[in-house]
C-alpha cells in the first residue's frame, strides 16, 4: 500500500510525540492553572448562576479555580465566538445554551460555526417552558385555545423575551405544528413581557419555569400545558402539550462545551466531574429551585441534543421567516 508522503510524515510525527505527551501528562495533570468559563449572558442570570455553581464544584474537585467570565451581547454570539476561537487546551470552557442552536440559523454571517467549532462536554440542566395565559382569557385548555385561535386568526398576541429567544421559538413551533396565527410581540426580557401578560396587554406566552412558576402558583397566570415530554414535579396537575399536539417538545437547556481540538482526555474528565456534580444533592436542589431538571449524560448525549435542536429550530426559523433584531 502506498502512503502519501504528507500522510506518512504526519503519522510518523504523531507516533513520535506519543511518549512525550504521555510524560508531560504524567508530570502536569490537568488543570495546572485557572480555567475560564465564558458565559455569554449577563451576571445574575440563570445561566450565570449555573456556571458559577458548576465552576465552584469543579474548583473543589480539580484543585484549580474555574472562573466565570461574562461576555454578553449580540444574542450570545460575542461570548460564543470568543470561546470558539480560544486555544483548544482545556483552559477555556463555554457555557453552551439552547440559543446557540437557534443562532446557528438566525444569524447569517457569524464568525464561527457552533457545531464545528465547539465540542460538547456535558449537559447541565433543562428548563421547561409553560404555555400560559392571562386568567381572564376564555380558553382553559390547549384544545380550547387552538379552537379560539383558529376562529380568530391574527387576533391573539404572543409575548416573548426577544426575537430568537427560547420563548419566541417555542411559540413559533406551536404555530408551525397547529396552523394557528398569533402576532408575536417581542420584549427585552421576560420581566416586561410577563408584566404585560399579567396586565392583559398580550394574551399568551411560552415562558421558562423560573420566572413563571411563582406567578402560576399564585394564581396570577393560568397554565395550559408544559412543553417537555413529561409532567413537571412542581406542577403535576398541568398536562403536557404533546398530549394535544403530538410530537411537540421544547425546552431551554445549557451545558459545557470546549473549543474543538481540546484533548479527548480533558473532555472526558470534565464530563465525569460535571456528572458527579449533578448527582450531588445540594446542587440538584439549587437547580431545582431554578425550576430546572439536571441533564447528566455523555458528551455524545449532549451532542445529539444540540444536533436535534439545531435542525428543529432551523425549520421553525425558516417557516416563520424570523430575522434577528
Amino acid at each position: 500500500m502506498n502512503v502519501p508522503r504528507r500522510t506518512f510524515f504526519h503519522l510518523a510525527a504523531g507516533a513520535a510525540a506519543i511518549p512525550v505527551v504521555s510524560r508531560i501528562a504524567r508530570a502536569q495533570p490537568y488543570p495546572v492553572r485557572p480555567v475560564r468559563i465564558i458565559v455569554a449572558q449577563a451576571p445574575g442570570s440563570g445561566s450565570d448562576i449555573a456556571a458559577r455553581t458548576m465552576g465552584e464544584w469543579l474548583s473543589q474537585r480539580l484543585g484549580q479555580q474555574f472562573v466565570v467570565e461574562n461576555r454578553p451581547g449580540a444574542g450570545g454570539n460575542i461570548g460564543t465566538e470568543a470561546a470558539a476561537h480560544a486555544a483548544p487546551d482545556g483552559y477555556t470552557i463555554l457555557l453552551a445554551v439552547s440559543a446557540n442552536t437557534v443562532n446557528a440559523t438566525l444569524y447569517k454571517n457569524l464568525n464561527y460555526n457552533f457545531m464545528r467549532d465547539i465540542t460538547p462536554v456535558a449537559g447541565i440542566f433543562v428548563v421547561p417552558l409553560i404555555m400560559e395565559v392571562n386568567p381572564s382569557f376564555s380558553a382553559k385548555t390547549v384544545p380550547e385555545f387552538i379552537a379560539f385561535a383558529k376562529a380568530n386568526p391574527g387576533k391573539i398576541t404572543m409575548a416573548s423575551s426577544g426575537i430568537g429567544s427560547a420563548q419566541h421559538v417555542a411559540g413559533e413551533l406551536f404555530k408551525f405544528m397547529t396552523g394557528v396565527e398569533m402576532v408575536h410581540v417581542p420584549y427585552r426580557g421576560s420581566t416586561p413581557a410577563l408584566t404585560d401578560l399579567l396586565g392583559g396587554q398580550v394574551q399568551i406566552m411560552f415562558d421558562v419555569t423560573p420566572s413563571s412558576i411563582p406567578l402560576v402558583k399564585a394564581g396570577r397566570l393560568r397554565p395550559l400545558a408544559v412543553t417537555t415530554a413529561t409532567r413537571l414535579e412542581m406542577l403535576p396537575e398541568v398536562p403536557v402539550l404533546g398530549d394535544f399536539v403530538p410530537g411537540y417538545e421544547a425546552s431551554a437547556w445549557l451545558g459545557f462545551g470546549v473549543p474543538t481540538g481540546t484533548p479527548a482526555a480533558i473532555v472526558d474528565m470534565l464530563n465525569r466531574e460535571v456528572n458527579a456534580g449533578l448527582a450531588d444533592i445540594a446542587i440538584k436542589k439549587r437547580f431545582a429551585d431554578l425550576g430546572a431538571i439536571v441533564l447528566p449524560g455523555t458528551p455524545v448525549d449532549f451532542e445529539k441534543l444540540i444536533a436535534t435542536d439545531t435542525e428543529k429550530w432551523a425549520k421553525v426559523i425558516k417557516f416563520a421567516d424570523i430575522k434577528p433584531e
